[in-house]
């Protein structure tokens, strides 16, 4: 479907008060819009508002992953792409990703019921989504988002300490609340930073990572829900997974990844007739025939060591299944 399309239905099911399911692929180039979403079992959707996931056999095998990486030496590659971009001016951040040739023992579907997230989307035969971050809540007319910027194993000793110290984490943390502050202002009024920099444990098969994110708060006109296509469609594509300036920040994008992100680093989002939520694709894996890929990335400044930021994108391969 047309994103224009998706944008409109938006509208009119917001003011109607008619729930509804969507979600866009990151270069807004098409998506999916589904009326009562929750009479339907075939698109799979689970937020902090509802889910139509329904008590199901699941398979109790031990969920394995295996990755096969590039090497250093090619995401170096697409790293300089990024960095000439960062040393002309062109970007303060970007957000650099690649995709993982995977093999796993347990099918999407399976994935998604049992994967420990907040927000997760399945479509048959495309793609699964487990995110653990926030697009945009909008609730009683107020607009919150949350962007998740910084990411370390916390097996680290005194990771938390460490991650929250660590200046590279702290200025690419700050360029993208400064961004979601501005996007938000697009579209509301009293923009407020309600928590900065607080951390979240995500447990994975492969041991528990932690996450840092920010709170930033606005406040909408009363006529909010008739403009819910607007609101959104005004604030895209998701700061936090493309960077700051946006518009230059997605052609160095374009240059450096060789693949099409597709869905992943979209948003999809549910409205349950009265409240809105809304997540970031990220921690995804994509389906192509009998093949499977794991989408993973990381925010770029000039500040970036290539090794640690490599050892980043093989981190977040994982399953959120214990």
């Amino acid at each position: 479907m047309k994103v224009s399309d998706i944008k409109l239905r938006m509208n009119a099911c917001g003011a109607s008060k008619t729930p509804f399911l969507f979600a866009v692929d990151f270069d807004l180039e098409k998506g999916i819009f589904i009326e009562n979403p929750m009479l339907q079992s075939e698109v799979l959707f689970r937020t902090p508002l509802g889910t139509n996931q329904t008590d199901t056999d699941i398979n109790s095998t031990q969920a394995n992953i295996s990755a096969s990486p590039l090497t250093y030496e090619e995401y170096e590659q697409r790293l300089n792409v990024v960095m000439q971009g960062l040393m002309r001016g062109d970007s303060y951040l970007a957000n650099l990703t690649v995709r993982t040739p995977i093999e796993i023992n347990i099918p999407l579907a399976d994935i998604f019921y049992r994967s420990q997230s907040p927000y997760g989307l399945y479509i048959p035969e495309q793609f699964v989504c487990f995110s653990p971050e926030r697009f945009v809540k909008i609730a009683n007319g107020v607009i919150s988002t949350n962007p998740m910027k910084g990411t370390i194993s916390a097996s680290v000793p005194n990771a938390e300490e460490h991650i929250l110290a660590d200046p590279k984490e702290t200025a690419e943390h700050c360029t993208i609340v400064d961004l979601l502050r501005n996007d938000l202002g697009i579209v509301a009024t009293d923009i407020q930073v309600e928590r900065f920099r607080y951390i979240d444990r995500i447990s994975t098969q492969k041991g528990d990572i932690l996450q840092v994110s920010s709170e930033i708060t606005g406040k909408l006109s009363d006529d909010y829900q008739s403009r819910l296509g607007d609101i959104i469609f005004g604030m895209l594509p998701a700061g936090s997974i493309c960077g700051a300036p946006k518009r230059s920040t997605i052609e160095i994008i374009h240059r450096a990844e060789p693949e099409s992100r597709g869905y992943y680093t979209g948003i999809f989002g549910y409205f349950d007739g009265e409240q809105f939520d809304s997540a970031v694709m990220i921690r995804f894996i994509q389906q192509e025939g009998d093949k499977f890929f794991f989408h993973s990335g990381g925010g770029i400044t000039v500040n970036s060591q290539p090794r640690d930021e490599y050892d980043e994108v093989l981190a977040k391969i994982y399953l959120p299944i214990l």
